[in-house]
Formats: C-alpha cells, structure tokens, sequence
C-alpha cells in the first residue's frame, strides 16, 4: 500500500497522500470500482482509481464503511450515505485526500514549477505577490492554500485574487497559515501545510 504521509484522528478526520505505482488493474481491485469510460487519459485514470482508494481508508481507519463517492451540484465530492465531509486533490504520481466529521475540508497537493510564476498576477493579490517574491516554493503554497480555500468554499464564481487570500507567513518545512473567504461575509479558514521533496500539501487545519 503505497500511502506516502497520513495524519488522522480517528474521531475528526484526517488526511492522506498515496503515490501511485500500480497498475490500472490492482487500484481498481484495491478500490472495488471501475474507473468510468469516460475518463481516457491513463493517468487520469490511476488517479480516480487512486483517490478513491485513500478515501476509503481514510473512512475505515475511522470505523465506517464506504460506499462510493458522489458530486453535488456544484462538483464538490461527498460521500454516500455518510455525514462526513471530504476533498480530493491529484499531481500524478500523488493523491491527496482529507476527511472530517466536524468541518468542511478541502484540501490541495501541487509538484512546484515555473508555471506558478506566469499565472502568478491572475491568481495573487498584491500584498501575496510582493510575499511570495519569486520563490516558487512560496507561490506553490499560496496556490495550494487558495484551492484548498475554493474547496472548502464548494462554489463556483469565485474570484482568486480578490476572494480567495492567505496572510502573509513564513516559509518553514511545515506550518500554519490563515486563510480568508470573501463572500457575502468574510470568513477565516485556519490551514496548515508541509512541504516535500516532490510536493506541497496545503489542508484544512482540524
């Protein structure tokens, strides 16, 4: 079982990050569910078939059972027949997932690039563009922060650099930021991230 980090309490939730190197045929037999046609990109594939695996053991390792995943109206994911909320991230070869039975989650798992630079002034706002600077590191974990935020948000019509912001932090291996909603009303969304060799994971802080 490939699963690369995991963090859960057992009584609020958790999260989880699984590298795939299974076959197609194994993540489907691992998560008793096929992967639907419509999906043809084989990567795509894993990753479907792989996020739903870490959900699974996500909710089990919590005492319950699983019984699918399905979208509102919106996209969002939830779970079937069970009151927990949940979010699903994916960069192949990793897929991140989180859990909980007391918040709505989100959760987001990106590998840094230069193309993180180039959509920088689409997705910041000035005061994060002046914090980040030209670390790609630092502007991998705001556009995390920022997706995790949407999901968490669960609709669409957001704006990114206006609605979605993150407080100015200091880059450490792993640490806390402050997230912020803008809406009707203003709401703050403790989050928490780390740092890998290969990815950034920003969550729901539980």
């Amino acid at each position: 079982m490939p699963l690369r980090k995991t963090e859960l309490d057992k009584e609020k939730g958790g999260w989880a990050v699984w590298e795939i190197d299974e076959m197609e045929a194994n993540l489907a037999f691992q998560a008793q569910e096929q992967c639907p046609d419509e999906i043809v990109h084989e990567s795509k594939r894993l990753e479907w078939l792989a996020g739903r695996i870490t959900i699974k053991w996500l909710v089990e390792k919590m005492g319950m059972d699983y019984s699918g995943i399905r979208k509102d109206e919106f996209g969002k994911p939830y779970l079937r027949d069970l009151p927990l909320s949940i979010s699903l991230s994916h960069s192949y070869p990793f897929v991140a997932a989180q859990i909980s039975s007391t918040e709505e989650v989100g959760i987001d798992l990106e590998q840094p690039k230069e193309k993180l630079l180039r959509i920088a002034k689409r997705i910041l706002a000035e005061s994060e563009l002046v914090d980040a600077a030209e670390s790609i590191i630092k502007h991998c974990v705001y556009w995390c922060a920022k997706e995790a935020l949407y999901k968490i948000d669960g609709k669409k019509g957001v704006h990114f650099a206006n609605q979605l912001n993150v407080e100015a932090f200091t880059l450490l291996p792993r640490g806390d930021l402050t997230g912020i909603i803008t809406r009707n009303e203003k709401r703050m969304i403790p989050l928490s991230y780390q740092l890998e060799k290969e990815f950034v994971v920003v969550y729901r802080k539980l």
